[in-house]
């Protein structure tokens, strides 16, 4: 069957097919994602046609129901993880994975689906299905925030206040929506906050709106982190917008200018122009140690997980994940990635 892959893929290195048959596959389903109630026996029937043997399938709506799935399904040697959810239920079942032999296949059901995005797979479940029968996988760097994994990206400030609005109640009704009607509600209450990095060549302080640090590109719903991230590239991305209310030579302007400067930067973080913007501050780094005045919570795949300090680091390709098939043999092939280097 022919797939088209998802435009907006994030990948340096080509996808390889696994050699060997990986036996059956466990499928779990967040219930409480957008998508997850109503589109189970769908991912069920797609699976069948295409001839993936399950070892079990399972749709659930709590957290810890799902952790003993997977610790039970991978203490039995099931090495095929079928997620079925967004960017937070991927991120929650990452801690099970890591150190695995195993290979996780996603299916986006969620309301973002950045991780999905980043790797080429499209919004559509029968194209996703597509791409884990075909059977190609890549290996994918694991971001850690204080040791706990994630794979898009992790946020201070703005982006986390956003995450406390955006209940499961708000991400059902609203849909895709739910990311800007959260943000509307939260950008006049925002306030700025002091923040000092160390980065692998230094430290920076600044006055900040927010913070965002990548291992993949994008963030928010289709926001990039850096046009140029890759979720295998071994470096983290990194961005801060700086709040203009700190500029002592301008303190009459306060809030209205930090709002004005959000709202402007906000309308280039879809196509990575904001990385060029005047208070935008962008870097690329291995680790990033953080810490904020006043302490911050830190977002993380769109999960509240703790506050600053915190200390960035990767696990460099260290989750097997079902990819695209090369450019070479897709139908539609995606266009290359720009070329990398150490730095901007």
């Amino acid at each position: 069957m022919a797939m088209d892959a998802h435009p907006d893929i994030a990948l340096t290195e080509p996808t390889e097919r696994r050699a060997s048959d990986e036996g059956p596959a466990l499928v779990v389903v967040n219930a409480r994602c957008r998508r997850g109630r109503e589109a189970f026996p769908a991912v069920l029937t797609a699976l069948s046609t295409r001839g993936i043997p399950l070892a079990g399938c399972y749709r659930l709506s709590r957290p810890r129901r799902m952790e003993s799935v997977l610790r039970q399904a991978l203490d039995e040697g099931v090495r095929r993880i079928l997620i079925g959810g967004g960017d937070g239920t991927l991120s929650g079942a990452l801690p099970h994975l890591l150190g695995r032999d195993v290979t996780l296949g996603v299916l986006p059901l969620g309301t973002a689906n950045d991780f999905a995005r980043s790797l080429g797979i499209p919004p559509s479940l029968e194209q996703a299905c597509d791409i884990i029968a075909a059977g190609y996988v890549a290996r994918v760097d694991v971001g850690l925030a204080n040791g706990h994994p994630f794979v898009n990206a992790a946020s201070l400030g703005l982006a986390s206040a956003i995450a406390r609005r955006m209940s499961p109640r708000l991400k059902q009704r609203a849909g895709k929506l739910a990311y800007p009607v959260a943000a509307l509600a939260e950008l006049w209450e925002h306030q700025p906050f002091h923040v000092r990095m160390t980065t692998d060549t230094g430290t920076v302080e600044l006055e900040v709106l927010q913070l965002v640090v990548g291992n993949g590109r994008y963030h928010g719903a289709g926001n990039m982190v850096a046009p140029d991230a890759a979720l295998d590239d071994h470096w983290l991305d990194a961005y801060t917008i700086t709040a203009p209310s700190a500029d002592p030579e301008h303190p009459h302007l306060g809030h209205v200018r930090d709002m004005s400067t959000l709202a402007r930067v906000a309308l280039s973080l879809r196509s990575g122009e904001h990385v060029a913007h005047p208070a935008v501050t962008a870097l690329r780094t291995s680790r990033l140690e953080v810490d904020a005045t006043p302490p911050q919570d830190i977002n993380a795949d769109g999960e509240l997980i703790g506050r600053t300090p915190v200390r960035f680091e990767l696990a460099p390709g260290a989750l097997r994940v079902y990819a695209p098939a090369p450019p070479r043999l897709a139908t539609s092939p995606p266009s290359p990635a720009p070329a990398r280097g150490p730095g901007r």
